[in-house]
């Protein structure tokens, strides 16, 4: 190993054994913080996610309100399969996605699926401040007067990029604490939805036909889709997860952390749109409660949400991304996703017709992200057979070195199976993706260094 390569590595490994606030690396992780139900909390309550409101409302008029259950269903389960298979890597080794995905695109090749998570983490980032904001000022226009919404976005932001540079202790803790909150906040808002629009919802959504075929499995892919980008970067969160936990036991952490939330957000953005045509959360439940201090509860859970989710969900990606591609430290990674959120134009995605732009973007990013998730899967289950060379992992001089071409080529085919589909983009990605990259890897000899 050369001497440049040893200070890479060096570097890479430092604060191995720490974890102080905001002392994050892209080293392997020796020190794991959070137990079984530490991590279900985080998951719990990290993924509150508004999305999800969206992604209700934009099946409207498809699907009745069973198979929107079914959808939203069958769409968790898969999550918590794909979360616990890709997952396994980091829990195993303790190494973040960026290091992961050495093996299979190479050093300067993982650039690639790092921009390609990166991108809707820091779009989702900057909607959801807008929302969460836009419950504050709500809140403070009904109680003190007040009405600024350009204020409260910019003070939310700094907020959460404050709470960010505090690392995973700062999250587990933020995570933990607030699970509770946002259990009890979701059961009402689900009751005070049923309650004020019962009757509009009995005489259509029960009623309603709707199709069990291409649209009801595209609905699933709408909802897994909202987490798909989480699927590719489980490895960042599960490095943290102390072992000891069967992969049967994660996927069942994963899959009934996520239902809940996803269940209740989902059917409540489902069943608001049905009566009143609006996918506005602030707007609905400002006319679905009639309690003041009620709906003021009910419009600080929102934004409380929006930071359990971003920290959790859109920061920590993007920010192992800047860290590895520009060797930056945590914190100074996570202010500047904070200052990308600004440049998202958020108040452009919370229109009337919001819903249908949001859907189009899922199932777009989705069929990029799939074909990376199947890759990594065969590279680490299939080439590796679930054992990794660390040390040439953090090798920058080694056989990782560069752009594995093989991942490159099977990426751009799984993509163009996917916008074939684009109903089911993600799921129209994964076979083609998986066995093109495999054979690649396997009888192409560019590629032969990386499946050594």
């Amino acid at each position: 190993m050369s001497a440049s390569t040893s200070a890479l590595a060096s570097e890479d490994r430092s604060d191995i054994g720490s974890k102080a606030l905001g002392a994050e690396s892209l080293a392997p992780q020796r020190t794991r913080i959070m137990g079984r139900g530490s991590y279900f909390l985080a998951w719990f309550g990290g993924c509150v996610s508004i999305g999800t409101f969206a992604m209700g409302s934009s099946v409207v008029g498809t699907l009745n309100l069973l198979q929107a259950t079914l959808a939203i269903a069958i769409g968790c389960f898969v999550i918590g399969i794909a979360l616990a298979i890709n997952g396994a890597a980091g829990y195993k080794y303790g190494i973040p996605f960026m290091v992961q995905a050495r093996s299979a695109f190479g050093f300067t090749g993982t650039r690639l699926p790092g921009l390609v998570r990166a991108v809707p983490a820091v779009v989702w980032y900057g909607f959801q401040s807008w929302i969460g904001a836009g419950a504050l000022n709500m809140v403070s226009a009904t109680l003190f007067g007040f009405d600024n919404l350009i204020f409260y976005f910019i003070t939310f932001q700094f907020l959460q990029i404050g709470l960010s540079v505090m690392g995973f202790q700062g999250i587990k803790w933020l995570e933990n604490i607030g699970s509770a909150f946002i259990l009890v906040s979701l059961m009402y808002m689900f009751y005070a939805t049923v309650q004020r629009y019962g009757d509009e919802l009995s005489a259509s959504l029960l009623t309603m036909e709707g199709s069990w075929g291409m649209p009801f499995w595209g609905a699933t892919m709408l909802f897994l889709g909202i987490y798909s980008t989480m699927m590719l970067n489980v490895s960042d969160y599960s490095r943290e997860h102390k072992k000891g936990t069967a992969q049967s036991l994660l996927t069942t952490i994963y899959a009934m952390s996520i239902l809940p939330c996803t269940l209740f957000m989902g059917l409540i953005g489902y069943m608001v749109s049905q009566a009143t045509g609006t996918a506005d959360p602030i707007q609905v439940f400002a006319n679905a409660v009639d309690n003041t201090p009620l709906l003021m509860t009910t419009l600080l859970f929102i934004a409380f949400a929006q930071v359990t989710t971003n920290v959790l969900n859109n920061v920590v990606p993007p920010t192992y991304v800047l860290m590895d591609v520009f060797k930056i430290k945590f914190s100074v990674a996570t202010v500047i996703v904070g200052l990308l959120a600004f440049a998202t134009f958020p108040w452009k995605l919370v229109q009337p017709g919001s819903a249908a732009g949001l859907q189009l973007f899922v199932q777009t990013y989705s069929a990029f992200l799939g074909p990376i998730f199947a890759i990594l899967v065969v590279d680490y289950y299939v080439i590796r057979r679930r054992t990794l060379d660390i040390d040439k992992l953090y090798d920058a001089n080694g056989p990782y070195q560069g752009v594995n071409l093989a991942a490159f080529i099977a990426t751009a085919i799984g993509i163009a199976a996917a916008l074939s589909f684009s109903a089911i983009s993600w799921y129209a990605s994964l076979i083609p993706a998986g066995v093109s990259y495999y054979l690649l890897m396997k009888y192409w000899a560019p590629c032969q260094r990386f499946s050594q």
